[in-house]
């Protein structure tokens, strides 16, 4: 088993803090796991990235080869875009929010960008920005991602959860809860998907 996820957004959304729990939900699993992260502009609005491999098999480097990831996982369209030479064209997953974050003056248009991500064969792309706030956490956007992606990363829902919880512990009940809710909102997205 491997799966080979890269995670991209905009600083200060959150898709940092979506790899911790992930990489925290499998090393619970056993799983063997490597991480490189490269942070944009090192500030809140530059583009964010990290690439995650995991596998049950040692891991040889941490940067995923063109052409073989599983999952593009993004909190922003745009930022999806910037890696898809990076997706196997053929089973990987780019699962995105479809709202941009707007932090550039020659930001593309919107509906080139969703035809451009509509060309592979599976893909999500809904609002994560408007299910965050259905579910009163409107700061959560990067959780919704992350439960719509969690059906295609080989991970337990209940270990992603028991990652959130170790994550956002210090901040209170109210802040894991309401995290928690976020995530299982955007897996009933994927469930839903046919």
């Amino acid at each position: 088993m491997k799966t080979d996820i890269i995670l991209c957004g905009v600083g200060g959304m959150g898709a940092l803090s979506s790899a911790a729990i992930i990489s925290k939900a499998a090393l619970e699993m056993g799983l063997y796991m490597k991480q490189a992260e490269t942070h944009g502009m090192s500030q809140r609005g530059g583009d964010v990235q990290s690439h995650l491999r995991l596998s049950d098999q040692p891991i040889a480097s941490d940067l995923i080869p063109e052409g073989e990831c599983d999952v593009i996982l993004s909190v922003e369209p745009m930022e999806a875009l910037r890696y898809v030479n990076f997706l196997n064209k053929k089973t990987g997953w780019i699962i995105t929010n479809q709202n941009p974050f707007v932090n550039i003056p020659n930001y593309p248009d919107m509906e080139t960008i969703i035809k451009e991500i509509e060309k592979f064969p599976n893909h999500i792309i809904f609002d994560a920005d408007q299910i965050a706030k259905d579910v009163n956490n409107p700061k959560g956007t990067n959780m919704v991602v992350l439960g719509a992606a969690s059906k295609y990363l080989k991970i337990d829902l209940s270990k992603l959860e028991d990652a959130v919880r170790q994550n956002f512990s210090r901040k209170g009940e109210a802040i894991v809860e309401a995290n928690i809710k976020a995530l299982r909102a955007g897996r009933e997205v994927a469930d839903k998907r046919l």
